[in-house]
This record gives structure tokens, C-alpha cells and sequence, in this order.
């Protein structure tokens, strides 16, 4: 496969490059445009799914923590609760340490972009301009974390012929050794694609060979088709040296506005990670917290949504069929369309706007253009199978029926 070279790339900032919110840059591409047909909305990955019953109850008993500073770190029931999840869910080479091991987060996307800042300090002098390599296309807080830390996002192509996954072959060692981070997300977003054990293993030896950190993103963990995704810890040695793992409640419990999450993994960078969130960060509420450690006991709730997304792709299955390149993923909640003969992204995404009222987010705006030009998502829609069966059924018959 050819090298990605330790290229530089123009800067965010620059003309050439669109950095705003992919959401914000759809809502400029429609505006003006009327919908159709009633509007149903794939274009944000918030799950729709009914919240747990357990979320109520369990506030009310805690409510008068609302009247307290929380820690940073978590509180320690939580923190337990996390470590004992990860030991159920993932065959790991011994247990996690809950005091040294475990931190709790507002979500992921806080988290993720904190990372980078605090890993451009913890991995010292690279050997070139500090990097931060991130797959392509990609979750928008891995390149605002990167350029906050001062780091040159270096893209890798996720396509379909590397698997949607970057493809590791193709790093030079001249770029590993100026790397700083490197965020995968397994399943990926928008694609699906859920990395195996060999590749999560190759991957955890770069970094401890190169001196970076591993940021795995495991928020669609939970979601899957057959197989449970392997988990970067379980693949990373008894010292899980040089990876982190970030998850969250918003897609495993349907818990997108609770705001609750955790990074797990090497304690050498998690001590001056929590150094820095404690003056930088703001703490998760301790009723939160309870609420958390609800979910990670409780697996029912976990099974029952992963079959309403099962009963949806079932539909996907029946009513897109073999076409646009579909191919149920194996996690995550998205379909990754191939409209390139339908115009492209843009082209297409405002024709179901237009036509359908179904609003997707083109793939051009999850992704960067690579140094040769191209754009691994240009060709491609994201259709969030987030709203319940019946949407669902509606939204996949019209984009059909528009896109042929």
C-alpha cells in the first residue's frame, strides 16, 4: 500500500478548509430549501430509543448532591461500577484499578479533546512537528483537540478498500516518530467498521515502539450485529501502557443529555490528564454519576436497544438492499451510502431534502480533503438510524424513491 508521508497540511484556519461543525455546514447547504415532503431527521447520531426507567428513581434519591462540588476524578462507586463493567465486558489481561485507572468525563467529546492536550506534554520532544493522526473520515472533537494542542491533524484515509479502518501498512516510521496521538474509533463512525484484535494489538505495539498514545473511542461498542467488538484495553498488555479508552452512556443507555463518561487505561497519562481537567474541565454531577452506575449493573436495557437498531437494520436490509454499496455494518447505528453515481453527497443530500424531506449529512463534511485532492467521504451520505421503526421504514422508502 503506499505511504502516508509525514506530509504538512494547511491549516485549519486557512480558506481552503471548511473546519466548522458538519451540522453547521448542512443547515447552510439546505437553508433557503423547502422540505418535500414532513420532515424526518437522520442527520444526528441522538438516539431516539425510550430512556432507562431506572434514570428517574434514581436522581430523586440522589437530588441533594446537586447541592455539591463534585470531584473531578469521580466518585468511588463509579468508579468501581467502570472498572467492574470492563472486566464483564472485555476479556482483560487483569483488572482495572479503579482509584488509578479510572476517570469519569462529560461525555466523550470533552474527553477526546482534552487528550491531545494533555499528550502533546506527556509524550515530550517528537521527532518532527508534533502530530496527531486521525482516520478519515472522523469524529470532529479528534482535529479540535489536535490543533488546540498544537499538533498537525495528519488524515488517514478510512475507505472501503482498507476496510474503513486507517490502514496501518501505510504509516511511515519517519511520521510515527513525530506522532503524538492517534484516535481510531471502533465500530467507526459514520462507517460501521469494527477493527479486530490483531489490528488493535498492532497498534497498541506502535505506540509503545513509537512513544504515543492510543485514544480509542468506544462509544458504539454496545451496538453490533453479531460479534461483540473487541475493546483496545483487552489488546494493549497487562500495564495497558499507552492507550486510553473513552466511553460513553449516550449511545449504550440512550443517554445523550445526561452527559456521562469515562476514560480508562494507562495511569502514567491519566495522573497529568486529571491535572489538567481539574482547572480546565467541569465535574459531572454526582446524581449523574449515580444514574451511571445504574446503567453499567444493568444489562437489560443495553440488550433491548440493541435489538430496536437490529429491527431497523433488518428494514435496511429489505428496503435499500444491495444498493448505494449497502452492506450492514457490523456496529454503530449508520448507514454509509455511495451516491456517487447519484451525484454525490451534496448533490444528493439536498435532493432528499428536497424532494423526500429526509434530512441526511453529506460524508464530504465528516472528512478532509487528503493531500491528492480527494475526499474519502465526497461519495457518500450518513443516515442515522436513530428515530423508531416506523420513521425509519418512511425515511429508507423515500430515499429509494428519490435516488432510485
Amino acid at each position: 500500500m503506499p505511504q502516508v508521508t509525514a506530509q504538512r497540511e494547511p491549516a485549519e484556519t486557512s480558506p481552503a478548509v471548511d473546519s466548522r461543525s458538519p451540522f453547521v455546514r448542512l443547515t447552510d447547504l439546505i437553508a433557503g430549501l423547502t422540505p418535500g415532503k414532513p420532515v424526518i431527521n437522520l442527520s444526528v447520531g441522538e438516539p431516539q430509543h425510550p430512556v432507562p426507567p431506572f434514570v428517574g428513581p434514581v436522581l430523586a434519591a440522589h437530588i441533594a448532591d446537586f447541592g455539591r462540588y463534585p470531584a473531578n476524578k469521580g466518585i468511588e462507586p463509579f468508579r468501581n461500577a467502570v472498572a467492574q463493567w470492563l472486566g464483564r465486558r472485555y476479556k482483560l489481561p487483569r483488572p482495572v484499578d479503579a482509584e488509578t485507572e479510572v476517570l469519569v468525563l462529560n461525555g466523550t467529546r470533552e474527553g477526546l479533546f482534552l487528550a491531545a492536550i494533555s499528550a502533546v506534554r506527556w509524550v515530550g520532544p517528537r521527532a518532527g512537528p508534533p502530530a496527531v493522526l486521525i482516520p478519515n473520515p472522523f469524529y470532529a472533537a479528534y482535529a479540535a483537540g489536535a490543533l488546540a494542542a498544537g499538533c498537525e491533524p495528519v488524515y488517514l484515509p478510512a475507505t472501503r478498500t482498507s476496510g474503513f479502518l486507517p490502514d496501518l501498512d501505510a504509516l511511515d516510521d519517519a511520521l510515527l516518530a513525530r506522532t503524538v496521538a492517534f484516535y481510531i474509533a471502533s465500530p467507526s463512525n459514520p462507517q460501521g467498521a469494527v477493527a479486530d484484535r490483531a489490528y488493535l494489538e498492532r497498534l497498541a505495539a506502535l505506540a509503545r515502539r513509537f512513544g504515543f498514545l492510543v485514544f480509542a473511542d468506544e462509544c458504539y461498542c454496545e451496538i453490533y450485529s453479531e460479534h461483540k467488538p473487541a475493546g483496545m484495553l483487552e489488546c494493549s498488555g497487562p500495564d495497558f501502557a499507552n492507550v486510553v479508552v473513552f466511553h460513553s452512556l449516550s449511545k449504550r443507555s440512550n443517554l445523550p443529555g445526561l452527559r456521562v463518561g469515562f476514560a480508562a487505561g494507562d495511569k502514567n497519562f491519566l495522573g497529568p490528564y486529571l491535572e489538567l481537567r481539574n482547572v480546565a474541565a467541569p465535574q459531572v454531577p454526582t446524581p449523574a454519576q449515580h444514574v451511571a452506575i445504574a446503567a453499567y449493573g444493568d444489562e437489560k436495557h443495553v440488550e433491548e436497544n440493541r435489538e430496536l437498531y437490529s429491527a431497523k437494520f433488518d428494514l435496511a436490509d429489505q428496503i435499500v438492499g444491495d444498493r448505494y454499496g449497502y452492506e450492514r455494518p457490523a456496529g454503530g447505528f449508520f448507514l454509509w451510502l455511495d451516491v456517487s453515481k447519484q451525484g454525490g453527497s451534496e448533490v444528493v443530500t439536498k435532493r432528499l431534502w428536497q424532494e423526500a424531506g429526509v434530512r441526511v449529512v453529506p460524508g464530504r463534511y465528516l472528512a478532509r480533503e487528503q493531500a491528492d485532492g480527494t475526499n474519502p467521504g465526497a461519495d457518500y451520505i450518513r443516515v442515522a438510524m436513530v428515530q423508531d421503526k416506523a420513521a425509519t421504514a418512511e425515511a429508507l422508502h423515500r430515499i429509494v424513491a428519490v435516488l432510485g
